[in-house]
């Protein structure tokens, strides 16, 4: 776990999920050579790309951010001249209108199984359905049965007393249901983005220690109603 302001930094990224990241590496009260890295290896922010620039003369700055996984390493001049475009390449944004499309059809077969095996509490046994259902689905709809599975991947390690496998689920799954309306294929992801925050709140608020004793009758089940309502 991260601490300080990196701790806040992390908190700040993984909560808003952003679009991109950009670092001035010639600023020296932000530690990137530290941050960088660290958020490249969370689940919960990797697939976030990180631009960086700084002066061009400096070419050992410049190969320490490609060193510490920096997607993209960029002289201060090309990124002012080029910052419309640059913006418009790499910037991770969702696929609204076709989330939207997805979100309006019905639910599958496969993923009306899983979820009724996640509101039984069966979270290992709804994995199988809930993986065939994202494998089967190439659209950005999939990304609903996926955080669906990672929700429920997440309450199945708190029962095994993993914390630190629960807690990296419960991060991991924003990066998925973020973008999703609030009601998608009839589910209800607000309560599901709600209730995954409430439980990685309590479970941090407990610690690794006592797992074991974490409030069980805080995994709510998955609410299903008409889309658009």
């Amino acid at each position: 776990m991260l601490h300080g302001l990196g701790g806040k930094l992390f908190e700040l990224v993984t909560s808003r999920q952003p679009a991109l990241l950009l670092f001035d590496l010639a600023n020296e009260a932000i530690p990137w050579r530290r941050w960088i890295p660290a958020l490249k290896s969370s689940p919960a922010t990797r697939r976030i790309p990180i631009l960086t620039f700084g002066p061009h003369e400096d070419a050992a700055r410049m190969q320490a951010a490609r060193r510490v996984g920096a997607d993209l390493v960029l002289a201060r001049s090309r990124f002012v001249a080029d910052m419309p475009e640059l913006f418009r390449k790499h910037a991770r944004t969702p696929d609204h209108a076709a989330l939207e499309a997805g979100c309006g059809e019905a639910l599958p077969a496969l993923v009306q199984e899983g979820i009724v095996l996640f509101n039984q509490g069966e979270y290992y046994k709804c994995h199988d359905a809930l993986e065939e259902a994202w494998m089967a689905e190439q659209r950005p709809i999939r990304d609903l049965y996926r955080g669906i599975l990672q929700v429920g991947i997440a309450f199945y390690q708190i029962e095994r007393g993993n914390y630190r496998g629960a807690v990296k689920m419960l991060l991991r799954v924003r990066q998925w249901l973020e973008p999703l309306p609030d009601v998608c294929q009839g589910v209800n992801v607000a309560r599901l983005r709600e209730n995954a925050t409430a439980v990685h709140a309590a479970l941090v608020a407990l610690g690794p220690a006592q797992t074991a004793a974490f409030d069980r009758s805080l995994f709510a089940p998955i609410e299903l109603k008409k889309p658009g309502l």
